[in-house]
């Protein structure tokens, strides 16, 4: 029974799937990811504060520690490469998931203001060009109404005179329908002449008189009082 226990512990240990050993080694490469990258963060952290006490002495220190600093901050780039050669080396991939969560999101962002930015400008540019075309309308139309009242003016104006002028061409035109009645009952060449020529003048006036009135019908028609 033994045996049998031992057969059965190993079959189980070679029935582990493939997919089991992908998880675990992915699940090992993320915690050595996280590893790494805090170990590069505690670096980067100290070398940084090295830096400054270091910067801080030499404001109160001799050359010396000047040349002393150049030496720390040459180690502390040459420990920082090292420990970028390690983490990059040992992780498959971690370049481009650090630049899509890190640079490359900036780069997005930078991306997506440039965008935005250029749509403003041309959203004002557009908003300018309406303003413009806009005032030149309202000025166009403010010429317009003024022309428009002026000539309402003038056209009630000249519609009162076409319509005085009419009024007087009917009398005139009754006068000579008189004269053309009395000159039918005077004898003679003199009058038959002098009654063609008031009949000639009579129909002249005839027609001034209907031009004149359809003319005020017209400005009547325009909707200005005559």
């Amino acid at each position: 029974m033994a045996e049998t226990a031992t057969e059965s512990s190993s079959g189980e240990d070679l029935s582990v799937s493939p997919a089991s050993e992908s998880k675990k080694k992915e699940r090992n490469e993320r915690q050595t990811l996280a590893s790494m990258a805090e170990d590069l963060q505690r670096n980067v952290i100290s070398s940084t504060d090295s830096a400054i006490r270091s910067a801080r002495s030499l404001h109160h220190n001799s050359s010396a520690h000047f040349r002393n600093l150049q030496e720390f901050v040459a180690n502390a780039k040459s420990h920082y490469k090292t420990y970028e050669d390690t983490f990059f080396n040992t992780v498959k991939g971690p370049r481009r998931f650090l630049f899509r969560h890190t640079l490359g999101r900036l780069r997005s962002e930078e991306a997506q203001f440039v965008k935005a930015e250029k749509n403003v400008k041309e959203l004002s540019l557009s908003v300018d060009v309406m303003k413009n075309e806009s005032r030149k309308l309202l000025e166009r139309a403010a010429l317009a109404e003024k022309d428009m009242k002026y000539g309402h003016t003038e056209l009630m104006k000249a519609g009162n005179q076409i319509q005085h002028l009419a009024k007087s061409v009917y009398k005139v035109e009754a006068q000579a329908a008189d004269l053309v009645d009395g000159l039918r009952e005077t004898p003679g060449r003199e009058a038959l002449k002098l009654r063609a020529e008031v009949a000639s003048v009579l129909s002249h006036l005839k027609k001034q008189r209907v031009e004149l009135d359809k003319r005020i019908m017209q400005i009547s028609d325009l909707g200005v009082p005559v």
